[in-house]
């Protein structure tokens, strides 16, 4: 980590932390005392890094979707992809890594829209914060696509980013249950290896 003051170096602690159990409890079976006691941080020093454990979730949320922005910004910088390649590659590779892991957890976004996403305006703002910029960033991987001639232009490329992570989101959630990657490459099958595509 680059020059990050210690209290900095805590807080991404805690939000690590507070990410995985999230991920493994969801936002109220999770409680503050076990994300502390995991970082070895007394109770009273939470509230020098967050108001409540409503905003530390939110934070957790901003925390949690930045490596995939990263990583799909990468996928994009790739010279040798164009928008439809870096999208499928970048979708691919977190298909291997959910196999690698073993199914669990599915997406924190998903998770946190159904369970908190309509009771609590903090993470709620959070919540559409993420996707808007997950969508984004897909958009922007179709938009060039669709300039490339590899995506279809009667559709627009925010309306296919939508549908992408509405059924990417879906699938999670089979996959869970099913204990199986399949509705993640059905998904990408039905809409990045067809339904997109001229």
């Amino acid at each position: 980590m680059p020059n990050l003051k210690p209290k900095q170096i805590k807080k991404d602690r805690l939000l690590e932390q507070g990410v995985s159990l999230l991920l493994e409890k969801g936002y109220h079976a999770t409680g503050l005392k076990e994300i502390l006691d995991t970082v070895q941080i007394p109770k009273g020093s939470f509230y020098s890094y967050f108001n409540s454990k409503e905003q530390f979730a939110a934070e957790a949320i901003h925390h949690y979707i930045e490596p995939f922005i990263q990583r799909l910004s990468g996928h994009l910088q790739n010279p040798n992809l164009d928008g439809l390649a870096a999208l499928k590659a970048y979708y691919m590779e977190l298909i291997a890594e959910v196999e690698r892991t073993g199914f669990k957890g599915g997406c924190l976004l998903g998770n946190l829209m159904g369970e908190i996403g309509d009771t609590s305006p903090l993470c709620q703002k959070a919540l559409l914060d993420a996707v808007e910029r997950y969508s984004n960033l897909q958009k922007t991987a179709l938009e060039r696509g669709q300039l490339q001639g590899k995506v279809r232009v009667d559709r627009s490329a925010k309306s296919m980013a939508d549908l992408m992570l509405n059924g990417w989101q879906g699938a999670l959630l089979r996959m869970k249950v099913e204990q199986s990657v399949e509705p993640l490459k059905a998904v990408c099958r039905d809409l990045l290896d067809d339904y997109f595509k001229i």
